[in-house]
């Protein structure tokens, strides 16, 4: 089964840190842009962070300076350092990438199952 699963969510208070991992699974063997957006409750999915296969990285206005996005290709995983959290914070946050190469062929658009952060205290 071709997937993205999310790990690292957790219960934090203001002024602390999570770190969110990304791993692919094995029959996935080349992935492009990847992303980190997240959901509140009662909000749209928003983009949070957004790596290119070269490296190069976005960040919403939001997060700039508190989040640090990063992957490694060679182990097909995906990182998200998130420092300072707020409140408004928390939600679930999902994992993307837009194209995958793997062994049933190329594969669009996967996103994770999710992970819940929560930042409160």
């Amino acid at each position: 089964q071709v997937q993205l699963v999310e790990s690292g969510g957790g219960l934090v208070q203001p002024g602390g840190s999570l770190r969110l991992s990304c791993a692919a699974s094995r029959n996935i063997f080349t992935i492009g842009t990847m992303e980190w957006h997240r959901q509140a409750p009662g909000k749209e999915r928003e983009l949070v962070a957004r790596i290119f296969s070269d490296g190069n990285k976005i960040y919403a206005d939001s997060v700039k300076g508190r989040f640090t996005i990063s992957r490694d290709n060679a182990k097909k995983t995906m990182v998200l350092q998130m420092n300072s959290l707020k409140p408004e914070d928390t939600g679930v946050y999902y994992c993307y990438a837009d194209r995958l190469g793997t062994n049933r062929g190329p594969v669009y658009d996967l996103w994770g199952q999710g992970t819940q952060v929560s930042v409160s205290g």
